[in-house]
């Protein structure tokens, strides 16, 4: 029986198996790391030690948070996945296909402020296409790649954990989710909790990057030495990526879910919205593995730079799969498959801000 396309989402692992996997272009010697499920990005071999990391992403733009934020989280969600790589990202290019309602003002508004979040992050903009088109509408417009140059003996891939490992969350679940939800809806929440609260809840929008996160944890070392792997949880949250992280490693894990941080101001929206926050797409919280004998320098560093994060669990062999412990009581952790945020915010949506 053939998979079917998802409803909504990304593609799940089967129609990846079954129809990207077996076609991509030319076999090329260089790649060392090609697409695989699960995995954010791609390196190929430069020669002379260097390596090249490139991951490739939409552009996603929604104009009623603003152009500060709109700028600020297109260009985190690209050099984020890139990030997760261990090395600094170094390029982009950007496709942007714009909207025929947008105006110049707009788009200056726009385009400084992801200038100026590439320049922070240390992105050079090397090469693109910008038009206006029928058709072309917010929040995806356009595409991008972000590429990394830097030692071959640096990078990390999600595939690289192994049994042994310590297992890091930052931040904690459904920080997407919930920011989202708070700058879009914040009414609601505020009718709910308060005007203090709905403005505490806004601020997490502002924590919806793992750049800092990723680049701060590889200060300890990596590999044998330190982190060997690092996934950003976007879709299906910290129970999609964890489980991604296992399978493109081809382990185990056993995770103690009251160790996962929820933020409180997280917890209220999720309960607000209905959605679950482990599974609840979490762009800005990092899932990390590494060698036990580093963990807590890794939480040190991360601590210093007033970025929460936590010990979870363990990385196990595979046969011995994929397990969750919550008072006490082990389950058997399976893929969420589909991400409750995209269901709930339409609800929310359909019943006005």
């Amino acid at each position: 029986m053939k998979a079917e396309m998802p409803h909504i989402g990304k593609v799940s692992s089967e129609i990846f198996d079954e129809v990207i996997l077996p076609h991509l272009g030319r076999k090329r010697p260089e790649i060392l790391v090609g697409p695989r499920h699960g995995v954010d990005v791609g390196v190929v071999d430069l020669g002379n030690g260097q390596v090249m990391v490139a991951t490739t992403d939409p552009i996603f733009v929604v104009p009623p948070y603003g152009w500060e934020r709109s700028g600020w989280f297109a260009v985190h969600i690209l050099a984020s996945d890139a990030s997760t790589s261990g090395i600094r990202p170094s390029y982009i290019t950007m496709d942007l296909n714009l909207p025929l309602s947008i105006t110049r003002d707009e788009f200056e508004a726009m385009w400084t402020v992801m200038h100026r979040e590439c320049d922070r992050i240390g992105m050079a903009i090397i090469t693109g296409h910008t038009g206006r088109y029928e058709g072309c509408e917010y929040p995806m417009i356009g595409g991008a790649t972000v590429i990394c140059i830097g030692p071959g003996d640096r990078y990390v891939t999600p595939n690289m954990a192994r049994p042994g490992d310590a297992i890091l969350i930052t931040k904690g679940a459904a920080i997407e989710a919930a920011g989202l939800f708070a700058v879009t809806f914040p009414r609601q929440v505020a009718e709910r909790y308060g005007e203090d609260a709905a403005r505490e809840a806004e601020k997490i929008f502002w924590q919806m990057s793992v750049v800092e996160d990723a680049l701060t944890a590889v200060e300890a070392g990596v590999r044998g030495n330190g982190v060997t792997a690092m996934h950003d949880a976007t879709e299906c949250g910290v129970w999609g990526g964890l489980f991604e992280v296992a399978q493109a490693s081809g382990v185990g894990a056993v995770i103690d879910k009251e160790k996962i941080i929820v933020q409180d101001a997280v917890r209220k929206v999720c309960d607000l919205f209905g959605i679950d926050p482990y599974s609840s797409i979490s762009e800005g919280t990092l899932i990390l593995t590494c060698r036990p004998h580093k963990s807590q320098e890794v939480v040190r560093r991360l601590s210093d730079k007033g970025i929460p994060v936590s010990v979870v669990g363990e990385i196990v062999e595979r046969r011995q799969g994929m397990r969750v412990f919550e008072n006490g009581i082990s389950h058997e952790l399976i893929h969420p498959k589909v991400d409750p945020f995209w269901s709930a915010f339409g609800k929310a949506a359909s019943r006005g801000k």
